[in-house]
């Protein structure tokens, strides 16, 4: 009964939505970000993605196998090109890689040590996602972007928090000392690291940084 609660609200929503998303726009005002949020007290989606925060700073406790599944098949089933699903997805728990990979990162980078609060490279999620690319598609980047926002929104509305990391995929890329940990996600030939996620329960409650809602624009 919840769920047709639920999905009669998305619908609702949806209609109430639709004549505002079209190009000539009907001579109506777009809704304004306050506005927008206003309606997450009423759909659980516009909620999750109006409240989601990149979160920076983490709790030891890691999480569960079962529920990075629930997020990994969310992140799968984005759309994406021709169906092509041209992504490589490797999961990191194993603390022995993350802090081994982060001792490397250290010894280049001995001032981030410096910071009490520092445990790990990787915001000091328990958990990471690596994501590849296909090399040889042309779009294949925008379906894992695709992809890690299914999974960051997943996660969210899970009460499990998250951070898009390009920093340590470069780290991993170009440093010699790295290559082992490289190696180590197997990662397909033809694909290439693009960026990965940090994932665990989050220590720490950011405010919303503003959105500019002017470079949106409803072609007449």
């Amino acid at each position: 009964m919840r769920k047709s609660m639920r999905k009669l609200k998305s619908m609702a929503m949806a209609a109430l939505l639709f004549p505002l998303a079209g190009c000539g726009g009907g001579g109506q005002q777009a809704r304004t970000i306050a506005e927008t949020e206003q309606e997450s007290a009423d759909n659980q989606v516009i909620e999750t993605i109006m409240t989601r925060r990149s979160i920076r700073q983490y709790k030891p406790q890691a999480v569960d196998r079962d529920t990075m599944q629930i997020i990994l098949n969310c992140g799968i089933n984005a759309p994406n090109g021709q169906n092509k699903q041209s992504w490589a997805i490797r999961v990191v728990d194993n603390p022995e890689y993350i802090n081994g990979i982060t001792e490397v990162y250290k010894k280049k980078n001995p001032k981030a040590a410096e910071d009490p609060s520092f445990k790990n490279m990787f915001r000091n999620a328990p958990t990471v996602v690596f994501i590849a690319s296909d090399k040889s598609y042309d779009f294949s980047q925008v379906d894992c972007g695709l992809l890690g926002e299914n999974m960051v929104l997943s996660a969210w509305s899970m009460g499990i928090g998250s951070c898009c990391l390009g920093s340590p995929t470069r780290f991993m890329q170009t440093e010699p000392e790295a290559a082992d940990y490289l190696k180590r996600l197997n990662i397909p030939e033809g694909y290439e690291l693009l960026y990965c996620i940090a994932f665990g329960y989050p220590d720490e409650a950011p405010a919303a940084k503003p959105r500019d809602a002017a470079k949106i624009m409803f072609v007449e």
